[in-house]
């Protein structure tokens, strides 16, 4: 079937791809996609960042990865989210499914406590690396100080972790799946995504550029900051070229808590939970009045796309950890949450896998209400 691009108006849910007709799924494994051994279906992947609690993303991929049956088809990120996405491609493109395996246990290993740090590398990247959680910073940083102040040389071990770490070549060179990397310009205040041919390291630390810890980081003469400002993830690049209809959501900041924030670093956590979770909670409100036009026929199925949302988050299992836990870089939490993800996407792939390419599973309507 022929790619279809509306010729209204372009919108972000404009369709580009195929329709869901229980059969597309089949034909994307085909095309493209990082495919497990056994793919017989395939999603694109959406990553939230969130600083040490990105190490259950890593186990949900892992899991994903093991299992093979699942083609991905893009990822969209933005972070820790973003690097996760990256570590994984680069390592697949190596050696496939084992590679990208290996690369994400290796990433994780090396921002660490037990990598290869030295004592005073080691305070500096703990201080750093909770930074890296859009959460955080009012833990340690007085707001009265600027990053140009408190940290003039601009050290940033995790920078020199992903540099390291990552050949950038090959991720660019790896044209069977797209990546969409979010940052926030400085002085637009609006979204920039950077796609896969493009990527470096210094869109990675634009894209987990906290302004309060990181100067802004400038590329081709334009300073970025964190992309979860205006999409954590953002969603929206999945909608326009993509071939697959269904989009995996891998949550790890949690959108509602019972209790009510009564210190300030409480209040300070849950006032950046809701601010990082804000733009994402508006793309899946469009998604389902677009779904819901499209079902009510107001909206042909020809011309828009038709997202099937799916959710695994870590509701149950991060929600136990204290927000200063996302400044945690040893290596027994990250793999305390990582066999965390794993159980969580096993479960999901239990219950939901055969709804992919034929339903959502997420309920938008309860979500977004």
């Amino acid at each position: 079937m022929p790619r279809v691009r509306s010729r209204a108006p372009i919108s972000p849910w404009t369709a580009a791809g195929p329709r869901n007709d229980g059969r597309g799924a089949a034909r994307a494994v085909r095309r493209s996609g990082i495919r497990g051994p056994g793919a017989e279906k395939t999603v694109s992947l959406a990553l939230q960042g969130g600083g040490a609690h990105g190490a259950f993303t890593w186990g949900v991929l892992d899991a994903l990865l093991e299992d093979g049956r699942l083609a991905f088809e893009a990822f969209t990120g933005a972070s820790a989210g973003a690097m996760n996405a990256i570590v994984l491609i680069e390592g697949w493109h190596e050696g496939g499914v084992d590679g990208a395996r290996a690369q994400l246990e290796q990433f994780w290993r090396r921002v660490s406590y037990t990598g290869r740090l030295s004592g005073l590398q080691q305070d500096l990247f703990g201080r750093l690396f909770a930074a890296w959680s859009p959460h955080n910073w009012g833990h340690f940083v007085a707001p009265s100080l600027s990053p140009y102040e408190f940290n003039p040389l601009d050290i940033n071990p995790l920078r020199d972790a992903i540099a390291e770490l990552i050949d950038f070549d090959r991720v660019r060179d790896c044209r069977e799946v797209s990546v969409f990397v979010s940052a926030t310009n400085v002085w637009t205040g609006k979204i920039k995504v950077f796609s896969r041919e493009e990527l470096t390291a210094d869109h990675l630390m634009a894209s987990a550029c906290l302004p309060t810890v990181f100067r802004a980081v400038e590329i081709d003469g334009v300073p970025y900051w964190d992309g979860g400002y205006m999409g954590n993830p953002a969603l929206f690049p999945l909608f326009y070229d993509t071939w697959s209809d269904d989009v995996l959501l891998v949550q790890i900041n949690p959108v509602e808590r019972r209790e009510t924030p009564r210190t300030a670093s409480e209040i300070q956590n849950r006032l950046n939970e809701i601010t990082f979770n804000g733009n994402l909670l508006r793309e899946l409100r469009a998604i389902e009045f677009v779904t819901r036009l499209i079902d009510d026929g107001k909206l042909s199925r020809k011309d828009y796309k038709r997202v099937l949302m799916h959710r695994i988050d870590g509701s149950g299992v991060l929600d136990d950890h204290e927000a200063s836990s996302r400044m945690n870089a040893d290596w027994s939490f990250f793999l305390e949450l990582k066999e965390a993800g794993r159980a969580v996407a096993q479960r999901w792939l239990a219950k939901n896998y055969d709804a992919i390419g034929r339903r959502g599973t997420l309920d938008l309507k309860e979500v977004v209400s």
